[in-house]
């Protein structure tokens, strides 16, 4: 069915698929931001092991 929303809420990124899809940014209702959470005993259990897969995540942003 097509044509049966006014707006809808989706995270984005860059906007591509929007204008992909004919679609606009209206207004940002609110920034979001993706966070790490790592338990105490293991980071120091594997500290080495974490610092690397938080190197290789950084890299890819």
């Amino acid at each position: 069915m097509v044509g049966l929303a006014d707006v809808i809420v989706d995270i984005v990124e860059t906007g591509s698929t929007l204008k992909e899809n004919g679609l606009e940014v209206l207004e940002e209702i609110c920034p979001l931001s993706a966070r790490m959470i790592v338990n105490q005993v293991s980071m120091q259990m594997e500290t080495g092991r974490i610092r690397t897969l938080i190197s290789q995540i950084k890299e890819l942003c």
